[in-house]
């Protein structure tokens, strides 16, 4: 058996939110522990991120889609070579890739499973523009030993913090470990059951719709606009009433259950007031989160504390909304706290899984993903 070595590994990540490209020169040690020695957020040029948002809405052609696999590789290329130019050749590239279509239902076609994902940023284009072995396709393996490909960030949540933290009484801590990016999801980390995690429901995703939409911006910064509205209850309510917050665990969801037609047509009975549209979506994360938690967790599992990574952890208007709506028992935490990159989570998380490619190492956890058996997840391109 090979003796495991720590590795530097660049890795590379864009989530549903589409904001960047996340770059970050990680060293990865044999105990599975990751530092971020520098990480970068690398923008898409103007019209590849536009394409990219054609390709959420289904509204390119299979060419369109075939060019724009190899444009996003040299896009996560470009990004790689500039950490690479300031501290020289990783041992290898992580790169999550960017994810245009996930669907992790058991529908058939000729009794022939269509579960399915597909992320773009051809990795060959990666190995050969950064000289550099190259790991990518992380979600396959899983699909197709019968779980959802997602969420894969639970193992890399096991590792950094099961059985890694004490109370004030000598007892190991239970963690929901919360990330808000596009689409929100939480890791249950539980001394006493395994492992096991599920998406909570969207994110940023409507959020940012709504913002660029009736603001034109990005993004709301720190949660400036939504702290300048009203929550409204009734529409919030109805909000609360959609399939997917009641479907029991392992769950996945993505951009295309939440896409523009899902968004559009919530609008139709939103608050006429756009600063109450924006605060009653950013309730509307936080209330979502709070009630999986009642529903899926509290039931058999005890939370001491909730750690909340992805850009939901900046918006100040998100974080006071979840404390207003989580138990005040439970305390409320990012991931700073621990010493892990709230911007960069997800790409140490995705070097760890490069690590454990190289090394052979399963990293699915089929008590959060639903599958079959532990896999070693990731395809290989070399330059």
């Amino acid at each position: 058996m090979q003796e495991k070595e720590s590795k530097k590994i660049i890795g590379l990540m864009s989530g549903t939110s589409c904001d960047s490209i996340d770059a970050g020169l990680c060293e990865v040690y044999p105990d599975l522990s990751v530092k971020l020695i520098q990480g970068i957020n690398h923008p898409y040029p103007e019209h590849i991120r536009a394409k990219i948002f054609s390709a959420f809405r289904g509204d390119i052609s299979i060419k369109e889609l075939c060019q724009l696999n190899f444009a996003v590789g040299r896009c996560f290329a470009d990004a790689a070579n500039i950490l690479i130019g300031e501290f020289g050749k990783p041992d290898l590239i992580s790169s999550h890739g960017q994810t245009v279509y996930h669907y992790p239902y058991d529908e058939k076609l000729d009794n022939i499973s269509l579960k399915s994902t597909l992320q773009i940023g051809e990795s060959a284009v990666i190995a050969k523009e950064t000289g550099c072995m190259t790991v990518s396709n992380y979600r396959e393996n899983d699909i197709a030993n019968n779980g959802q490909g997602a969420p894969l960030v639970c193992f890399a949540d096991e590792k950094w913090f099961l059985n890694k933290y004490v109370d004030e009484n000598g007892r190991y801590k239970n963690f929901a470990i919360q990330n808000i990016g596009g689409i929100s999801n939480v890791t249950v980390v539980n001394s006493d059951t395994a492992t096991f995690g599920f998406d909570t429901g969207c994110g940023n995703i409507m959020i940012d719709y709504c913002v660029q939409k009736l603001f034109n911006q990005k993004y709301d910064k720190n949660g400036e606009i939504a702290a300048e509205g009203n929550i409204c209850e009734s529409w919030l309510d109805c909000l609360l009433q959609d399939e997917y917050y009641f479907i029991d665990p392992p769950k996945t969801t993505g951009r295309e259950y939440f896409s523009p037609k899902y968004i559009e047509n919530i609008l139709k009975t939103a608050p006429s007031e756009p600063k109450d549209i924006i605060a009653t979506l950013t309730a509307l994360t936080a209330k979502t989160i709070s009630q999986a938690y009642e529903r899926f967790l509290y039931p058999s599992v005890h939370i001491d504390t909730c750690v909340i990574g992805g850009g939901g952890a900046y918006n100040k208007t998100m974080m006071k909304f979840l404390r207003m709506y989580l138990p005040n028992r439970i305390e409320l935490k990012t991931h700073e706290d621990f010493g892990i990159s709230n911007n960069f989570k997800e790409v140490m998380a995705f070097a760890l899984l490069g690590y454990c490619n190289y090394y052979g190492i399963s990293s699915n956890l089929p008590s959060c993903t639903g599958a079959d058996k532990r896999v070693v997840l990731g395809k290989i391109s070399l330059p």
